[in-house]
């Protein structure tokens, strides 16, 4: 079974920096395109970038030169670097695995921004 795992979050003031992570378990990752993606309530879980597993990434126009993902191929994790994180990136963070044949979420990490 296929599990994801997001750490990291937590209370930052604005103009400051987060890394979230994602563990995966299962033997999917390689093959799998990671994303990231935020939640606030009462809205649509909108996407925040993504990596595929040729390491081609692409990002929301609102955290361009701001988020940076990547990926650890030999651990098994993708990491979302959050820089000059501003009030509105508040939001649960859910990391997501795309592979042809399926789709998995994690449960989600709360970030906040605020002073």
């Amino acid at each position: 079974q296929v599990q994801l795992v997001e750490t990291g979050g937590g209370l930052v003031q604005p103009g400051g920096s987060l890394r979230l992570s994602c563990a995966t378990s299962g033997s999917i990752f390689r093959l799998a395109t990671m994303g990231w993606y935020r939640q606030t309530p009462g809205k649509q879980r909108d996407l925040v970038a993504k990596i595929t597993s040729r390491g081609v990434t692409n990002y929301a126009d609102s955290v361009k030169g701001r988020f940076t993902i990547s990926r650890a191929n030999a651990r098994n994790t993708a990491y979302l670097q959050m820089n000059s994180l501003k009030p509105e990136d508040t939001a649960v963070y859910y990391c997501n695995a795309n592979t042809s044949r399926a789709n998995y979420w994690g449960k989600g990490t709360l970030v906040t921004v605020s002073s």
